[in-house]
């Protein structure tokens, strides 16, 4: 008996050894787990920041292009720094052009930092390529928008094109209803 007694408490000590180590490995496991929580908490956080960081500084550029758009305007000298049409224009035809840009510019801000979504940025583009300055305008900067390719404008653009496109060949005076609203994907 006195050798089964031992064997039980040998069997008995390496159990509870077992059931030490077992559970020293469940808390090690559950402090590693709570940190890593702690870690995605905090990486969640810190991606929200950017991306409002990215909208700030989104729109401090935004105000800083109306700025110069409207140091421009206001200043024909300083319009003519800005003048990279390939056809002369006048100086109200330009100072046009630079209002039109400061329009386009700011719907694409809008879009940009999650103001609006894409098929409200197409029909605030529809509604505002009526204008047949915005037209002009719009035409006389086609070689500046084909340097952009591949980006998110030169998508805009394209998506503007074939609306212009779609309103130019459409058989009716009711636009707001030419072109199909493009959904986000």
């Amino acid at each position: 008996m006195g050798t089964k007694s031992v064997g039980l408490r040998r069997l008995h000590s390496a159990t509870a050894a077992g059931l030490g180590m077992v559970a020293g490995v469940i808390a090690a496991v559950a402090a590693q787990r709570s940190a890593l929580d702690a870690i995605n908490r905090r990486l969640e956080r810190l991606e929200e920041q950017a991306v409002h960081q990215q909208r700030a500084n989104l729109a401090m550029q935004q105000r800083q292009h109306w700025e110069l758009l409207s140091k421009a305007i206001d200043d024909p000298e300083l319009a003519e720094v800005l003048d990279y049409f390939e056809e002369p224009v006048s100086a109200q035809k330009r100072r046009q052009y630079l209002f039109a840009n400061a329009q386009y510019t700011n719907l694409l801000c809008y879009y940009r930092i999650g103001n609006i979504p894409l098929d409200e940025f197409f029909m605030h583009a529809r509604g505002m390529f009526q204008n047949p300055h915005m037209r002009d305008y719009w035409e006389a900067t086609r070689p500046q928008r084909a340097s952009l390719r591949g980006t998110e404008e030169a998508k805009l653009g394209e998506m503007i094109d074939d609306l212009l496109a779609q309103l130019d060949e459409a058989d009716t005076d009711e636009w707001w209803v030419v072109g199909t609203p493009p959904t986000e994907t």
